[in-house]
């Protein structure tokens, strides 16, 4: 059972990781792969929506989802975006990423592969990890305009989809704990934290959601 405190506390760090920022349309979308197959869902919306006119599908697997993605995680987006109707030819997929900072990165070199002007990025990940991955993002590609999107639900409705309140939390609160380690190591650009903020994640942490922490020399982001 969940306590009503660490529920409000986690309600801080999810409304803290909203960018705020409004869709616009840009160069290329780059979709974050993860467990949620509402990334793709929503990288769809907004490819229909005429935001972007290429998706770049970014993922190998990781230990939440070798089971439920084994192609890998870019690959099952790839397949879900074309099962609701996106053309073949308007989607690239870049497999080997496992970290955020290889997703950026390994996109980066996909796009320029491919000759890909780009001035702009829409960038979409979970509703939990948009200021993480936009840190990250302004850091190892800081010459493009970053816009950040993800799926538009509240943490209620987003533990309702997943259906694991804990694995939700433990992802949270390892959002947070990256933006406040990661800059010092080089992985981000800095984040003001609110204090409010700092202090929910503190608790989260006593109360032992702390599955998806990071030890001090991490590999990336």
């Amino acid at each position: 059972m969940i306590s009503t405190r660490a529920w409000a506390d986690a309600r801080r760090l999810w409304d803290f990781q909203q960018m705020g920022h409004e869709p616009r349309p840009c160069s290329v979308a780059i979709g974050l792969g993860s467990h949620d197959l509402g990334v793709a869902d929503t990288t769809v919306d907004l490819y229909r929506r005429g935001m972007m006119p290429l998706i770049v599908f970014t993922g190998a697997t990781s230990r939440t989802t070798r089971e439920r993605m084994p192609r890998g995680e870019a690959e099952h987006y790839r397949e879900r975006a074309i099962e609701l109707g996106v053309p073949v030819d308007a989607i690239l997929v870049e497999p080997r990423a496992r970290n955020t900072g290889e997703n950026i990165l390994f996109s980066r070199a996909l796009i320029e592969d491919r000759g890909v002007p780009v001035s702009s990025v829409l960038l979409v990940s979970k509703p939990y990890e948009e200021r993480r991955a936009y840190a990250t993002a302004r850091k190892l590609w800081p010459d493009v305009e970053w816009v950040s999107a993800s799926t538009s639900m509240t943490l209620s409705e987003y533990v309702d989809s997943i259906q694991d309140a804990r694995l939700v939390f433990d992802m949270l609160v390892g959002a947070q704990q990256r933006l406040m380690l990661y800059p010092r190591q080089g992985f981000m650009i800095e984040q003001a934290i609110p204090d409010d903020v700092a202090a929910a994640f503190e608790r989260l942490h006593s109360d032992g959601f702390t599955s998806r922490h990071v030890q001090a020399g991490p590999a990336g982001a």
